[in-house]
């Protein structure tokens, strides 16, 4: 997939550009605080209808202004043309559209232009709470199965049941709760099942990117590790409902899952250091793109690069440069506040590319003989 235009109004600090790209490489070079990586965000926000940092719709929209739209036209890889439109106006609900058609659901958009968006917010992926683990999971997956999303949408429903019921004063309807931990059960094997065959063909992508960037200089691993792992999922749910009901949530289920990483067989989180949980984020990122391109059919990923070169050695540096100029990767878009490490993968990316200046939210293409 290639995203050949992208018009942004409106979207935090970017007032109003329209871009024409380079169909491999787009660098955007400006100081912090410039508008880069709010830009990575708009594209971001094309294939997964919300902002990658989490941020509200309503504080999308810059300041004193009262809608954002952002717009992209896109080629498939078989040539086939896409426009994706969002704008949500302030107090309203926002409206995504492909090919100018309204989705009923938005669920049914993801998966369509498969991105990957590598920042330096992915520390905590190894810094944060479990919930971040498994949001790395969910993210790929729900890009190549729909019917993940479906179940992870119907157990955290459930969940949501149950845990209304725990914290309620009165005893709670004991048929009520076995509905919702019999929809809890079915729909977290799904995701457990998911989770895990994507995990056990995931690790060995992950521990070869990750031997490559470090010269094989340290070794890695992931665990997935689940309370489905324990026996039937309904029974473990049931098996402390009382503790549950003192504390007023649910103890178990795969709301609960996580990966454990390590790093020469120590807890990465204890004995990693700044280049290595960084190398090791940053090859998490990059293996999920390789599963991608391998399960989505007929589509390359996107790959936006959010200042990755930071708290990392030059040996380090070069063999990212050589991994993400490869024949492997498709439409790249990478920020930087300097050209020296975007030169080096432009040295090796061919002659086509753009380059991008980026001051205040506005957003100018730099001529090479400027």
């Amino acid at each position: 997939m290639i995203l050949k235009r992208i018009s942004i109004v409106n979207y935090k600090n970017i007032a109003a550009a329209n871009i024409v790209l380079s169909p491999k490489v787009n660098c955007f070079i400006g100081h912090n605080g410039a508008g880069k990586t709010n830009l990575l965000d708009a594209v971001y926000f094309l294939s997964f209808c919300k902002s990658a940092f989490g941020t509200r719709d309503s504080q999308i929209i810059t300041h004193g202004q009262e809608f954002f739209v952002v717009e992209g036209d896109y080629e498939g890889d078989g040539g086939t043309a896409e426009n994706i439109y969002c704008g949500m106006k302030r107090g309203q609900k926002k409206h995504f559209k492909r090919n100018k058609k309204e989705y009923r659901r938005l669920s049914q958009h993801i998966g369509l232009i498969p991105l990957i968006f590598v920042s330096p917010s992915d520390s905590i992926l190894i810094e944060g709470y479990s919930e971040e683990r498994r949001r790395l999971m969910d993210v790929v997956i729900s890009q190549y199965d729909h019917s993940y999303i479906e179940a992870l949408t119907a157990y955290n429903k459930a969940l949501q049941q149950r845990n209304a019921l725990l914290r309620q004063d009165a005893e709670p309807d004991p048929s009520l709760m076995d509905l919702w931990e019999e929809q809890m059960a079915e729909n977290g094997n799904v995701v457990y099942k998911s989770r895990d065959a994507f995990i056990q063909e995931f690790i060995p992508v992950f521990q070869d990117i990750y031997g490559r960037i470090s010269r094989n200089s340290e070794s890695v691993s992931l665990r997935y590790v689940s309370h489905a792992q324990r026996g039937p999922l309904l029974e473990v749910i049931r098996r402390d409902r009382a503790k549950d009901r003192a504390v007023g949530y649910s103890l178990h289920g795969i709301h609960r899952d996580d990966l454990e990483m390590q790093i020469d067989g120590y807890p990465l989180k204890i004995e990693g250091s700044q280049g290595q949980n960084k190398t090791f984020s940053l090859a998490l990122k990059l293996a999920q793109f390789n599963f991608l391109r391998r399960t989505v059919s007929n589509t390359t990923p996107l790959l936006l690069l959010d200042d990755i070169f930071d708290k990392l050695d030059s040996q380090r540096v070069e063999q990212i440069v050589q991994l993400v100029s490869g024949d492997g990767y498709g439409q790249i878009f990478i920020t930087d506040t300097n050209r020296e490490n975007l030169d080096k993968i432009l040295a090796h990316s061919g002659p086509d590319y753009k380059i991008f200046d980026v001051e205040n939210g506005e957003v100018s293409e730099r001529k090479e003989e400027d």
